[in-house]
């Protein structure tokens, strides 16, 4: 396929694609993270936890100029729609009414990761508007009923508005160190409104007065035991919610090997004994677009996986906040990300952010009701960041 002067390729394993140009575009976006790196969509493949056994099949697709790999992405062909985190059952349900088939669809995204950034792998924004119309025509021409971009970067949603996509918008909730900085977690608790800095009190001295402490182990120093003390605590809560891990032992294995700089474990321990665990992915990428001195460090942090053998009460804030936010305070980390949904966030000062994905539906009938259908789900979305914008936790001004 050719769109303009570029040449499209489409291959199905991470391997048929350069792991280092593919690396090098995603640090030039403006929006990177660790989880749309080669070795972590690679790990996700040869793990078999996101494969087409999976309902998950890859199709790594890259458009070159003059023999130089200049846009990349990663889109998923799907028979379901699992491990999203931007739900369209009722999409499928109403296509389904209507004798139609909304499967296989095809979706551009992190499998089983609602972490905000860099989908379409871009140079300029030309390149990446391109990459956007060869998707779309990809999907016609494979006779897929839509297209959905998740958790897209603000470049991305600039490049489906201008291919006609539409949007749509959820909230997450983040927690920013701004400057100059928290010393220390008490300057934090005193940036709290008084009822927010007893509860978090109340609920940390639960843990400790059940005996409960914590030790962290960063990179390398995450050691092989660790690593399966964690996948056992993983495991558990999923089994115990009665679904499978999305993620296999074998992911974990992998992430050892190939990204361990990327990861941060957090593990309670009780006479002498680990009960739980939370595991953090943390990245440090340059930003500023005006210049090589306008360049700086953002270390951002992303609240991922957690589990425990044994119940303590409010051990789950201790392990995915608390001990987080502690840790990004004294290694000057200046966002902690706290994944989908979870208004109770709002109270540890994880405050709402406005995350947004794009779509594309080849039915016109069915893409002219979803698009009134989000044209009020938006308005909707605004009222409810309004509402929580009147619930601040930190101290109101005089």
């Amino acid at each position: 396929m050719d769109e303009g002067n570029y040449v499209i390729r489409v291959v199905t394993s991470p391997h048929a694609v350069n792991a280092m140009a593919w690396d090098g575009l995603l640090q030039a976006q403006a929006q990177p993270s660790p989880f749309m790196r080669h070795a972590y969509l690679a790990a996700l493949h040869d793990s078999g936890s996101a494969c087409a056994a999976t309902g998950w099949a890859p199709h790594f697709i890259t458009l070159e100029s003059d023999g130089h790999m200049v846009v990349a992405c990663v889109v998923y062909t799907k028979d379901h729609s699992y491990g999203e985190y931007v739900f369209d059952w009722a999409w499928a349900s109403a296509y389904a009414q209507h004798g139609l088939p909304y499967y296989p669809k095809a979706v551009v995204a992190v499998p089983f990761t609602p972490v905000p950034g860099a989908r379409l792998l871009a140079r300029d924004a030309h390149a990446r508007t391109a990459l956007v119309r060869a998707l779309v025509q990809w999907c016609e021409q494979s006779g897929l009923s839509s297209l959905h971009l998740l958790f897209a970067g603000e470049d991305d949603l600039a490049a489906c508005t201008d291919a006609g996509l539409m949007l749509r918008h959820t909230v997450q909730f983040h927690w920013t160190n701004t400057e100059p900085g928290y010393p220390d977690f008490e300057a934090f608790l005193a940036s709290l409104s008084q009822d927010k800095r007893k509860k978090i009190r109340q609920e940390r001295r639960k843990v400790a007065d059940a005996g409960v402490t914590f030790r962290s182990a960063l990179g390398r120093d995450i050691t092989r035991a660790d690593w399966d003390f964690f996948y056992r605590c993983y495991e558990r809560t999923y089994l115990e919610h009665g679904n499978a891990p999305y993620l296999n032992r074998d992911f974990f294995r992998r992430m050892e090997n190939t990204m361990a700089a990327h990861w941060l474990l957090f593990v309670a321990e009780r006479g002498g004994h680990p009960i739980a665990s939370s595991l953090i992915a943390i990245d440090a990428h340059s930003t500023g677009a005006g210049g090589q001195n306008d360049q700086q460090m953002e270390k951002v942090a992303y609240g991922r996986y957690w589990g425990a053998l044994e119940r303590v009460d409010c051990l789950h804030f201790e392990a995915c906040y608390y001990q987080p936010l502690q840790w990004c305070m004294a290694n000057g980390y200046q966002r902690f990300e706290g994944g989908a949904q979870g208004e109770h966030k709002m109270a540890r000062a994880l405050l709402p952010v406005k995350t947004s994905s794009a779509h594309w539906l080849a039915h016109p009938a069915f893409a002219d009701a979803v698009a009134r259908f989000l044209e009020q789900e938006d308005r909707g979305i605004g009222n409810y960041l309004d509402q929580l914008g009147q619930r601040s936790p930190f101290k109101h001004p005089d």
